[in-house]
């Protein structure tokens, strides 16, 4: 029989995703096989697990995934509303694990701090993302909000939306955070304009911008650190 055509019932118990994990661990399965034991079941023609390897080769691998809509799962074949909604609960619930930190006790008191509070949560976006943390008079984050989600420009980033947000949340300072969805933090002329546009308005309304950081893969780039701002 093709083993892409196995069934669960055909492969041997100790093979099982859920049984390996139970007797070895969950660092012990491969990437597939995690999958699988989120998606439960396969199809009438093909196990749980052979569905996440094709689930992984349709999206590109986990890059791909973490970012996957549940319009787009359900494209996939053998991948309806129920599993998909289980694959965004799996993946969210992944995401925020990654960064959960209480907001409220988190202090921002270099760039890298910001970078590493953000980096799990911007690194894979598809988009860019243009995301502000809102500080109190301590450096502490008290809070954050997605502003744009675009290519990101000064007619999609107004000074008067981040101030507005900052302003909310009686924040006595900021740090920008943008991603470049290339994967390579460096800045555009357009990042350096529009963080000298937010430092300006800043200044004026008495809410500092500490700094504007570019989001890549794994990297980042502070513009305060390059004197960019």
């Amino acid at each position: 029989m093709d083993t892409q055509t196995l069934i669960l019932r055909d492969i041997p118990q100790e093979d099982r995703p859920r049984e390996r994990m139970m007797a070895y661990g969950a660092d012990a399965l491969s990437h597939a096989e995690l999958l699988a034991i989120l998606v439960r079941t396969g199809t009438k023609s093909e196990s749980a697990l052979h569905l996440a390897s094709r689930i992984l080769n349709a999206c590109g691998g986990l890059r791909g995934l973490i970012d996957m809509s549940i319009d787009e799962l359900t494209e996939i074949r053998g991948i309806g509303p129920a599993k998909a909604i289980q694959l965004r609960a799996g993946l969210e619930l992944g995401r925020r694990i990654a960064q959960s930190r209480s907001e409220e006790r988190y202090t921002i008191r270099r760039p890298k701090d910001a970078a590493d509070y953000m980096m799990e949560t911007m690194r894979y976006l598809k988009k860019e993302h243009f995301v502000c943390l809102f500080l109190n008079t301590k450096n502490h984050v008290i809070g954050r909000e997605t502003l744009s989600v675009g290519t990101l420009n000064s007619s999609l980033v107004h000074p008067r939306e981040v101030f507005r947000a900052a302003i909310k949340c009686s924040s006595a300072s900021i740090v920008c955070l943008h991603n470049h969805p290339s994967g390579d933090p460096a800045p555009s002329p357009e990042d350096v304009s529009l963080t000298k546009r937010l430092r300006e308005a800043g200044d004026l309304i008495g809410i500092d911008v500490l700094d504007h950081i570019v989001i890549g893969d794994g990297r980042f780039v502070s513009l305060k650190e390059q004197g960019l701002m």
